[in-house]
């Protein structure tokens, strides 16, 4: 997937971004080399290969940190809704802003 440079002004549009023809050029050879590692990944075949839940597992036994799963806070919804224009059984009352 290679991108344009009107890609590139597209994409600066929509991020309200305004940068120069020679930085556009410079964002277009970045983003393509992006994309280019994207497709190089795409292309190693990872069936068989069991995910890691982290890279050092792959050289080293590694032990997790888990905390246990525990409450540490008090419910305070009725003190944080206190300050709320409109609440209703415990939920925030927002104006519908989608037709």
């Amino acid at each position: 997937m290679a991108l344009t440079l009107d890609d590139v002004a597209r994409l600066a549009k929509l991020a309200r971004l305004a940068p120069s023809p020679a930085q556009q050029a410079t964002l277009l050879s970045q983003l393509n080399g992006f994309f280019e590692h994207v497709e190089a990944m795409r292309a190693v075949d990872t069936r068989g290969v069991a995910p890691l839940y982290t890279p050092l597992s792959a050289v080293q036994e590694v032990q997790l940190r888990l905390r246990e799963d525990a409450v540490t806070e008090v419910d305070q919804r009725e003190l944080n809704q206190r300050s709320a224009p409109s609440v209703e059984d415990g939920l925030y009352l927002v104006p519908k802003v989608i037709e």
